[in-house]
């Protein structure tokens, strides 16, 4: 049997998507395979999700991670010597321990991610298999719905606007590519739209169009006019996702729209939002409320979960517990699944397990400072997440990857049982390739 044990892990500084530091790891198996990968990270997160260990003071604006790259190089090095990488719940199980704090803040969730993932990468190349057959064997036949953005707001862009991210996906589209192909066509409308109504102001941090809007509904009817102008029909071909990201302007119960310059209550935001959802054509939505409000989000997945994604991020952090209490008091019913919300491909794993346990649906996502590691795109194909989210076409390298598994990958076994799909517009949310 080959020797799957590390016998070297070398950690270095790199850079991500917004030219901030981060950290890569290689992991070298007693086999002479290796496996490498780079640790995301989100501009706006969750209170609960665990911490990257940056190293202040003025350079790089307290970005760098000059102390995680040494954790990586010394202590986790020492200790994962030896350890069988192709284990990956152990290989995890001591990363957790070695660091010791229930956040990873003492090594580094950066530092500790970025091993994980290595470890799985150099696992899958001693199996001589692509990451997302290594991980999910015969059952890694469906590749996801994309939703990507068309317009940054939030903290992607400056808070030109207060709704962090207006999408689209295309429940319509015959295959990944095809949905990748419309959301290109849209995003051109976009920007040509706004460019003319001189609304255009560059481009956000994650590649989406940096609006000029007068108010947040603007962005939705500018979305909508887009998807018309590039041909399709809005919600029968194309539909919209927000990502509301609310814990960035509410916190209890109060929500604080600088934009329109108003002061909502839970209740009130909850309306307004129902209010979208019979205007515009709008399947999915994000965080539409904040992290705290608990009881704000189990009234609106009761008003509306029947017929679109109510999807909790800071509300749920990748984190399975959470995920079990918030379906106890039935408040959302989709879970965001970021690898360094929890800092191990093990945990993110349970995540989706009980996901799919309590019939949530899932959608693997991607940070907005981001790298070329096409990890999480391998991640929604293993585990059959169904669902994709990601940065706007011009920045986003894992559609680079998707698209190059969609030309790679032969169906050879059923699609797995994915959880009941909360409104029948994402139903055809998985392609067969």
């Amino acid at each position: 049997m080959t020797d799957t044990s590390i016998t070297r892990i070398i950690g270095r500084r790199v850079w991500d998507s917004r030219g901030r530091p981060t950290v890569e790891a290689d992991i070298t198996l007693a086999n002479g395979k290796m496996g490498r990968a780079i640790a995301p990270a989100g501009a706006s997160t969750g209170s609960g999700e665990a911490v990257d260990l940056r190293d202040g003071g003025e350079k790089f604006g307290g970005y760098d991670v000059t102390r995680a790259v040494a954790n990586v190089n010394g202590e986790i090095a020492d200790a994962m010597r030896g350890v069988d990488a192709a284990d990956q719940t152990t290989l995890d199980t001591k990363l957790i321990a070695l660091d010791g704090t229930p956040n990873k803040s003492r090594l580094g969730a950066n530092a500790i991610l970025a091993v994980s993932m290595a470890a799985a990468h150099a696992a899958a190349a001693a199996a001589q298999l692509p990451l997302y057959r290594y991980l999910g064997a015969a059952a890694a036949t469906l590749m996801p719905l994309p939703q990507i953005q068309i317009f940054g707001g939030g903290a992607h862009a400056g808070r030109r606007v207060d709704i962090q991210d207006f999408l689209i996906c295309c429940p319509a589209a015959k295959n990944f590519s095809e949905a990748l192909d419309w959301t290109a066509e849209v995003y051109r409308a976009a920007g040509s739209l706004m460019k003319d109504a001189g609304k255009l102001a560059g481009v956000a941090d994650e590649g989406g169009w940096w609006p000029m809007f007068e108010t947040n509904e603007e962005a939705l009817e500018m979305l909508v006019r887009a998807i018309t102008r590039a041909g399709f029909k809005p919600r029968d071909q194309i539909a919209i996702a927000l990502d509301v990201a609310a814990s960035e302007f509410g916190t209890s119960g109060r929500y604080k729209l600088g934009l329109e310059n108003r002061d909502l209550s839970s209740d009130e935001m909850i309306r307004m939002l129902i209010a979208w959802i019979d205007r515009y054509p709008i399947i999915s939505i994000e965080d539409p409320l904040a992290e705290d409000d608990a009881a704000g989000f189990a009234a609106f997945t009761r008003e509306v979960g029947h017929k679109i994604q109510i999807v909790g991020d800071d509300f749920l952090v990748s984190d399975a517990t959470r995920l079990r209490e918030a379906a106890k008091i039935g408040a959302a019913n989709t879970v965001l699944l970021k690898p360094n919300q929890r800092g191990t491909l093990t945990e993110l794993k349970a995540c989706w397990d009980a996901a799919r346990e309590n019939n949530y649906a899932g959608i693997v996502s991607a940070r907005s400072g981001e790298t070329e590691d096409t990890t999480i795109i391998h991640l929604a194909v293993a585990w059959g997440v169904g669902q994709f989210k990601s940065a706007a076409l011009p920045a986003a390298n894992a559609w680079r990857n998707g698209t190059k598994l969609c030309a790679l990958r032969k169906p050879s076994a059923p699609a797995p049982a994915l959880p009941a799909p909360p409104c029948s517009a994402i139903r055809p949310r998985v392609f067969v390739t």
